[in-house]
């Protein structure tokens, strides 16, 4: 209590905790630069089963079925793979059948 009144010294100047910087209105704020702070938006991939109708979705297809497989073998969600919901619960039945029959492996990581 360096400073006689009953506080220690330090800290925010009103004795409460230390807030950060505003701007007009009491918003943090933004980063400077022409490009900062904006979200990176990307054009909305259109399903490809919805575009092209001729295309079928084959669980005995596995080089079809690759494109929606992470690299660790995992189902790839709707938001990166670009199919809609419909044609996404098919290819997930699709892949879980090839699973089982082996078609398609569950993982690739091996244990070596």
């Amino acid at each position: 209590m360096p400073n006689g009144s009953g506080r220690p010294s330090g800290g925010a100047p009103s004795g409460g905790p230390a807030r950060r910087p505003s701007g007009p209105g009491g918003r943090p704020q933004r980063p400077a630069g022409r490009f900062a702070g904006r979200r990176n938006f990307s054009r909305r991939r259109v399903c490809r089963y919805c575009a092209e109708p001729k295309l079928s979705i084959d669980y005995k297809d596995a080089k079809a079925l690759r494109p929606f497989l992470s690299e660790r073998g995992k189902i790839v969600p709707r938001r990166l793979s670009g199919a809609c919901a419909k044609h996404q619960r098919q290819i997930s039945t699709a892949v879980k059948r090839a699973r089982v029959l082996a078609i398609i492996p569950f993982s690739t990581v091996s244990l070596d």
